[in-house]
């Protein structure tokens, strides 16, 4: 087999190594005369780049055959094949094939020389750039307070903390990326976090903000290192706590593919929806149904949510589990005495199509929760951080401090700005963009909620559409002076366009940094 290797989203090259050559038992003497000299020089080059989550895409070099033409066999490794014919000394280009999961196959291409019957084989490793979830019980890996996966001592400032990732809990050795529940506390300074795999070159994007006397959780979506570990940099003046928790990883093993919804609102105690029209009680729970509502099917492994929190009368934090399990120690949002606010949460779905939802204070307070997508055995997106045109995660995609992006200026209070997060000219069909959004220099309170946009961008270029239905559903809320990060799971319109609605009296910045995207295929 020609081994191949690269950085995911680079092109695998088979090597010349390993031709197999076999010569017909009978020949017409005028073909053997033709190829009497160039029949042992029948070789080729096999390439191939990812093209999606589960896409292929390969290039057949003859660089060293005979100028005639040459039957080209492909078998893809998970049991079709594809024929085609190319001349000797001409390259098959783009022979593009997408994988019914993602995995670890062995593409054999077999060249046939038509005039002499001389045949080459060769083999490529491929393994494809996107995985599917499995869905983990929430579980600390780290707790710096405690000394549970690293020393009991804070992150030094402009220091980081690696985190064990595979082989911890049940993650498995071969995890491509992993979904932590991140949360910093005891701060005596401001200061954000950057999650990413251990050893590779730092962002300059970060995955939560922090001041002084703060304790902030965020959910990420972060790839892990080939040795199982993700770096947690504290860029901070001061050193802090770090807690992680695991609730899911990605793996080309894993059997649940993504799909994504239009933000749909199932539970609101303000209104008694979904649950009774009252607070949640100090240190008690609440049942949430999740599955036969609102196109969440039964079966669905995992669900993904916005939750928040709001008219808390004490600081305290919420913890969603699963229904019919005892409640974990972590936590999923942490929220001080008045404050509302929003965090991303990916938790497993009980045996009933139950989550549970636990207030870990000893006052009652109000919960939100949207239902942004679910995983299960019947959704075919795959998560991958190889994006449209190379790019891989993180990447900043808008940043209005700076107008970086290209709706930087419209930051309007009460108004929304599009982006277009896929090629104009040839979007792929996406299922969902994992992004991390931070709302910065804030001047009164507000939220944001991120929807998916109706029309083609042609539309916004030479007219001006009416405005899209302003969401009901909030994705981070913030008050004045505050840095507030959430992780979104944005589902595009029908034209690759996501909608950013500042829902507040005054004007925000806003910074949108792509960690990857869910590929339909």
């Amino acid at each position: 087999m020609a081994k191949a290797s690269a950085d995911e989203g680079g092109a695998l090259v088979g090597s010349a190594a390993g031709t197999i050559r076999a010569g017909a038992p009978e020949r017409a003497a005028a073909a053997a005369a033709v190829q009497a000299a160039t029949a042992s020089d029948l070789d080729f080059w096999v390439s191939a780049d990812h093209t999606s989550a589960r896409g292929i895409s390969l290039n057949v070099n003859l660089y060293q055959s005979a100028t005639v033409p040459h039957d080209v066999t492909i078998a893809w490794g998970d049991g079709t094949t594809e024929t085609a014919t190319a001349n000797g000394g001409d390259v098959l280009r783009f022979v593009k094939h997408t994988y019914p999961r993602p995995g670890d196959y062995t593409v054999t291409v077999t060249a046939v020389d038509s005039v002499s019957k001389v045949q080459a084989v060769k083999q490529l490793a491929f393994s494809t750039s996107g995985s599917f979830f499995s869905p983990h019980a929430p579980t600390r890996l780290l707790d710096t307070r405690a000394g549970i996966g690293a020393g009991k001592a804070k992150v030094g400032a402009y220091s980081s903390a690696w985190v064990k990732i595979a082989g911890m809990g049940k993650v498995p050795a071969g995890t491509a990326a992993v979904v932590l529940n991140l949360t910093v506390t005891n701060t005596t300074a401001a200061g954000h976090i950057s999650a990413y795999p251990a050893g590779a070159k730092r962002p300059e994007s970060s995955n939560m903000n922090y001041v002084a006397g703060q304790t902030v959780a965020n959910q990420v979506i972060v790839p892990v290192s080939n040795d199982g570990y993700v770096e947690l940099y504290n860029g901070g003046w001061n050193a802090v706590d770090l807690i992680a928790d695991v609730t899911g990883y990605f793996h080309r093993s894993a059997n649940d593919g993504y799909t994504s919804l239009a933000p749909v609102r199932f539970v609101d105690t303000r209104e008694g929806l979904g649950a009774a029209r009252s607070q949640v009680a100090g240190q008690s729970a609440i049942g949430v149904q999740i599955t036969g509502r609102s196109g969440v099917p039964a079966g669905a492994s995992a669900v993904a949510l916005n939750v928040t929190v709001t008219n808390p009368r004490e600081a305290g934090h919420l913890t969603v589990f699963p229904a019919g399990q005892a409640a974990p120690s972590t936590s999923s949002l942490n929220y001080t005495a008045g404050q509302t606010i929003a965090n991303s949460v990916i938790v497993p779905v009980g045996a009933d199509g139950k989550i549970n939802i636990r207030n870990g204070a000893w006052a009652g307070t109000d919960v939100i929760v949207d239902v942004v997508g679910y995983y299960g055995a019947g959704g075919k997106a795959a998560f991958s951080t190889l994006g449209d045109g190379g790019m891989t995660s993180p990447w900043r995609i808008e940043d209005s401090r700076t107008l970086t992006g290209a709706n930087s200026w419209l930051t309007l209070a009460g108004g929304y700005f599009y982006e277009p997060l896929a090629p104009m000219n040839n979007p792929r069909p996406i299922e969902a963009h994992v992004l991390n959004v931070t709302v910065t220099t804030t001047s009164g309170p507000g939220f944001l909620s991120v929807s998916p946009d109706p029309y083609p961008w042609e539309r916004y270029r030479y007219e001006r559409p009416p405005m899209p239905p302003r969401p009901v559903s909030s994705t981070l809320n913030w008050t004045a002076g505050k840095d507030v990060p959430n992780l979104v799971q944005a589902k595009p319109g029908p034209y690759g366009l996501v909608d950013f609605w500042n829902q507040s009296s005054r004007e925000a910045d806003f910074i949108i940094d792509w960690l990857g995207q869910y590929d339909a295929y």
